[in-house]
């Protein structure tokens, strides 16, 4: 818990005038945590800036929006309450663990210097010769801040590249119109029909088919996307995994296919990279694509993105007006070689695999042992998940969150582990697992799950292509 010396950073900025001190009880009426969410409903549409962080995603009402302090795998809400991270370490950006020291002291250093600048960072060139180091294949770099912006540059010098228009996807790869055209269907009635939870609204009428789908291990769906579309595909845009190993010929397939057509290959490894092996995911597939693009990890909580290539596949970049302003910003390069360098050094994507597969089994075990029917994905430890096994997934998901809450960890049904947890944290995991089966398998017994909710039912998110 919160020292009193450990204060909010600049409480005062806070619309709630009860803050004082994060420990004194004394000062608390309500939660915190709970009525600023309440307050910036009213005052920011949606109430956060990512649907991932929405709490009505995890369980309303209670799951905390906001924290005050994150260190390695641990959160502190704005009431104090201390938690351990079992769920995405900030949406799979965090992989080193929040507020990793040595990442933390690159960054210092150069704000001290200075972070922004009428001039360039020298950092970038660092960082785009140790990409292509990492990735022999590429030959060009171009970086932004963010991950869906990043997927908007790949797709914007991929279509310059090749004169087209049309891209093709699989998996989800951000909120832009580029992507969410997909959406569109061949008539308003179908809005949303792809992609459940993705609404196309606002996205321009005028790119309906521009971008097209289709499904992960689906040979005829991709070859109806090639009939249909191929002399007038830029790209195919692809996680090249995301929790299970492609069938064997698969990604070869989409690649023939997509350049036999004349259009490009275009790897997301926003999620993936860096978790499953050092580098890129097609790395470990063995499967070079003619672009790829990074974020998340890469930055390790430090907003950092960028855009690999073929010299020849990023000629596009020379032709297209592709500019922003904090691109040029030294601290996400900063943290990026930081980063890089201390995943190497402590074989990041072993550990996350190692800790992902001790969750994996604890799951299982306690499970078994309570008479609880969950699924545990048998794919990537880096990515681990399970689901319920019955008609009440979503209630006992929502369930199964609110008691993990009560016992001091953030739950969800999956996590992103990062080099920060330990065993003796994931043992403690373990214990809670074994006492939340316990109480789910009562209350299914006793037909008693809706009296343990305390809150409304988690709210469904959208459904990969992946």
């Amino acid at each position: 818990m919160f020292n009193k010396t450990d204060k909010l950073h600049d409480t005062n900025k806070l619309p709630m005038t009860d803050i004082i001190d994060t420990t004194d009880k004394s000062h608390r009426t309500s939660s915190i945590t709970q009525n600023l969410y309440m307050k910036a409903k009213k005052i920011i549409p949606g109430g956060t800036q990512l649907l991932s962080k929405r709490p009505e995603m995890m369980a309303p009402g209670q799951w905390p929006a906001y924290f005050s302090k994150a260190k390695g795998c641990e959160v502190w809400d704005l009431d104090g309450k201390h938690y351990y991270d079992m769920a995405t370490n900030g949406i799979g950006a965090c992989i080193l663990g929040f507020a990793d020291p040595d990442v933390n002291e690159a960054v210092r250093c150069r704000i001290d210097m200075g972070s922004m600048c009428t001039l360039n960072p020298p950092e970038e060139v660092e960082l785009a010769e140790l990409l292509c180091d990492i990735h022999p294949w590429a030959e060009n770099v171009r970086f932004t801040r963010t991950g869906g912006e990043t997927g908007a540059v790949a797709v914007r010098i991929a279509r310059a590249t090749t004169d087209r228009s049309v891209v093709a996807i699989c998996g989800y790869s951000g909120w832009q119109d580029w992507y969410l055209a997909a959406n569109l269907g061949e008539s308003d009635a179908l809005r949303g029909h792809l992609l459940p939870g993705l609404d196309p609204v606002g996205v321009p009428r005028e790119l309906r088919n521009t971008t097209v789908t289709f499904r992960y291990n689906n040979k005829e769906e991709f070859k109806s996307v090639i009939d249909k579309y191929g002399n007038r595909l830029a790209a195919v845009v692809m996680e090249p995994v995301r929790y299970n190993d492609p069938e064997p010929g698969f990604l070869e397939y989409v690649r023939d296919g997509t350049h036999k057509c004349g259009a490009l290959l275009v790897f997301d490894e926003i999620t993936i990279g860096w978790r499953l092996i050092y580098g890129g995911s097609h790395l470990k597939l063995g499967i070079n694509p003619d672009i790829a693009f990074f974020a998340k990890s890469l930055g390790n909580g430090y907003p950092m993105g960028a855009v690999i290539g073929t010299r020849e596949a990023m000629k596009g970049a020379h032709l297209s007006f592709i500019s922003s302003t904090y691109w040029t910003e030294s601290i996400g390069p900063v943290a990026a070689l930081a980063a890089l360098k201390k995943m190497k050094e402590v074989k990041a994507y072993e550990h996350v695999s190692k800790i992902g597969t001790l969750v994996m089994n604890l799951w299982e075990i306690n499970a078994q042992k309570h008479g609880v029917e969950i699924d545990v994905g048998k794919g990537y430890p880096c990515l681990a998940h399970f689901t319920f096994k019955n008609d009440f997934d979503n209630k006992l998901k929502t369930l199964y969150t609110q008691l993990m809450l009560e016992r001091g960890f953030l739950a969800p049904t999956s996590i992103y582990p990062t080099v920060a947890h330990t065993e003796e944290i994931v043992k403690k995991y373990g214990d809670a697992i074994d006492e939340v089966f316990y109480l789910i398998a009562e209350a299914k017994r006793n037909e008693k799950v809706d009296n343990l909710l305390k809150g409304p039912v988690a709210h469904v998110g959208f459904a990969r292509l992946i």
